[in-house]
């Protein structure tokens, strides 16, 4: 009841032929992983590090601990989509109980634990005995733990408490914390689906659960057990990225959960339920991980990154049902000895091949000469910006004439997502790293870890915290802010109301035009600020929030939006008001926002120069390459633009 029963086929079994088909069908995920780790290893000199490899461990332990516990609700032919926002939670948890309530550190790990776990006992309820299918329940609950973590943190980062952020970090300099807690995770995994009735029970749920009832099985009893397990592991994996982060993101881990579920499948097990173990899991989620790791080396896009694991996703289910149709069987929990005897071979052949493939390859990168231009890597917070696509047009264009190897990537807003890009640079070849944070503290240790390495840290638009960069590139925000509550409130007469849009919290650009707009408005003291909302610097979420607003507070007159796509969400949602009986003003100058700023629905927009900010940051980045002087602060001049002055402004 515990396994797949399909028998292998007698042409399965006989000859070398057979039996090398046999191998690689029962070991797909481990033979994809070797020829993974081989391919990057021949494309990439870097990939094949000391420093790179404990980073594909790093990067793989939050996804990894998280599909661990998505493996028993798997196993058990059940689904769970709550895991990201679950863990984003439990940290919100720890932060918010340690930090701002002020209770003990060890107390507050265990609120954040036994958040994770009654997150899953309420899922395991509605599903067996609320009847709700698994993916409705938890997709409820995906949207009320995440919700819930915006309560508790009002959509802003928390700081972690010191005592627990160590687990972000290396024991003897070298081990990261992360990896060790992903195998203690990993054996704790194998222990219950092997070695447990809990875990013999999942198997024949999973197998068939009307069988599993009849046989004397309290199956809804067991699921409450199964989803509380996925909610402990969420917890834990949650507090781990935290840690890495230094802080609990409210908006951390969106998308884990699919990630999660891809390394459970990928790693072997079937969706129908009834198959599944451990170290597939494990070797699903390093498989991305490796994926990732050297697509970024390798400078591939992060858009085209999508469509390769996505690719890869397809190709895993794809040979399940292969191997299912050729009779391949998966090992299961409780095999017999031979059976594992035969399953450690395997991994010791397959280790042996692969050190010995790779160790040739990095003798061929070592044989090969170094190129002598300097090697610049670019992070961006989003390239779904056009205000950031400007940054990287800008950075292209100088370091094509400076003679600088530059390699772009998108964190596409996820804090921990641009850690393990930057612990990518820094582990590679790279002079110098240029970084727009997602989150300004979030970014501090990945960049603590470049200062450590001696590569010098250029940050460009926003500040990071707790770090040392040798230069901030960026528009005077607090000024810009100023310059935008001016015009506005002179274009209101000194007097009216109005919203503001706020940008994505815990950035400094975010609070820096807040700031400098709340000091501007400080002169019109007829101008009254009736909401404020953040709207994450997204035309979307502008049009979103602006919609919601306008219900309590239709007789606005003007609106300031701290970033140019949240102004044109805005204009959207004010329909004809905007330009005429609403004023509204942007920040940023992007081509939309002027177009909008012609066309008159636009007032005005504090314009920079993001093109300049992306020239200015590489030049710096390779004055510090050089050993040459670079100012702390650089300030690019910012313009209100209106329909006036459009036409003779640059950007």
């Amino acid at each position: 009841m515990a396994t797949d029963t399909l028998k292998s086929t007698p042409g399965a079994r006989g000859g070398a032929a057979g039996g090398l088909r046999r191998l690689l069908l029962d070991n797909g995920a481990l033979t994809a992983l070797i020829v993974l780790v081989i391919a990057m290893s021949a494309l990439s000199g870097d990939f094949l590090t000391a420093d790179n490899l404990l980073n594909v461990g790093v990067q793989a332990a939050v996804t990894a601990i998280l599909a661990f516990g998505v493996t028993f609700v798997i196993v058990s032919a059940g689904i769970d989509l709550s895991v990201g926002s679950v863990a984003a939670l439990s940290a919100t948890v720890l932060a918010w109980s340690a930090t701002e309530a002020g209770i003990p550190v060890v107390l507050a790990v265990v609120l954040a634990v036994a958040t994770g776990i009654v997150c899953g006992l309420v899922n395991g309820f509605l599903v067996s005995y609320g009847k709700l299918p698994p993916f409705i329940a938890t997709l409820a609950m995906l949207s009320v733990a995440r919700g819930l973590s915006l309560v508790i943190s009002q959509g802003s980062p928390i700081a972690f408490p010191d005592s627990v952020s160590h687990l972000g970090d290396t024991l003897g300099g070298w081990l990261p914390v992360p990896v060790l807690v992903m195998v203690v995770m990993g054996l704790l995994t194998a222990f219950v689906l092997g070695r447990t009735y809990i875990g013999r029970s999942m198997y024949a749920i999973g197998g068939n659960e009307e069988a599993a009832r009849l046989s004397g099985l309290r199956v809804k009893k067991q699921k409450l057990a199964i989803y509380a397990f996925s909610g402990l592991f969420a917890a834990a994996a949650g507090i781990v990225l935290a840690s890495r982060l230094a802080s609990a993101q409210p908006q951390a881990a969106q998308g884990y959960e699919l990630d999660a579920i891809a390394a459970v499948v990928i790693g072997g097990a079937s969706l129908a339920g009834g198959t599944g173990k451990a170290s597939g899991t494990l070797i699903g989620a390093l498989i991305l991980a490796v994926l990732r790791n050297g697509l970024n080396l390798l400078s591939v896009s992060a858009f085209w990154q999508q469509v390769v694991i996505g690719v890869v996703i397809a190709l895993a289910v794809l040979f399940d049902t292969v191997r299912r149709k050729a009779g391949a069987t998966a090992p299961a929990a409780g095999a017999s000895g031979g059976g594992k005897g035969k399953q450690a071979l395997t991994y010791v052949i397959a280790a042996v091949v692969a050190v010995a493939v790779v160790g040739a390859t990095s003798l061929l990168h070592n044989g090969s000469s170094a190129a002598d231009r300097p090697k610049i890597g670019l992070s961006l917070s989003t390239l779904n910006n056009p205000f950031f696509v400007q940054i990287r047009d800008g950075a292209e264009e100088e370091a094509k004439k400076l003679g600088v190897d530059l390699t772009v990537t998108d964190a596409q807003n996820d804090a921990s997502q641009q850690a393990n890009q930057l612990q990518n640079f820094t582990s590679g070849s790279l002079s110098a790293v240029v970084v727009n944070p997602v989150d300004s503290d979030a970014a501090g240790p990945s960049v603590r870890g470049a200062n450590q390495a001696g590569i010098p840290v250029i940050a460009v638009d926003r500040g990071v915290n707790e770090a040392d960069t040798s230069a901030l590139v960026a528009s005077d925000n607090v000024e810009g802010g100023a310059l935008g509550a001016k015009a506005l409130a002179e274009k209101l007469g000194g007097k009216g109301t109005i919203v503001i849009l706020q940008g994505q919290a815990g950035t400094s650009a975010s609070r820096e035009r807040g700031a400098g707009f709340a000091e501007g408005l400080k002169d019109y003291p007829g101008i009254k600020v009736v909401a404020k909302q953040p709207a994450d610097f997204d035309r979307t979420k502008g049009l979103d929030v602006m919609t919601n607003l306008l219900q309590a507070h239709p007789d606005i007159d003007g609106v300031f939006a701290e970033n140019d796509e949240m102004a044109l969400g805005a204009i959207k949602a004010l329909g004809s008001k905007a330009g005429t009986s609403v004023q509204v003003v942007g920040f940023d100058g992007t081509p939309d926002g002027l177009k909008a700023v012609r066309a008159g629905t636009l007032y005005a927009s504090v314009a920079q120069q993001p093109s300049e900010l992306g020239r200015i940051a590489v030049r710096n980045a390779l004055r510090a390459v050089e050993g040459e002087k670079v100012e702390k602060m650089v300030k690019v001049p910012v313009k209100v633009v209106t329909k006036e002055n459009v036409a003779g402004f640059e950007g």
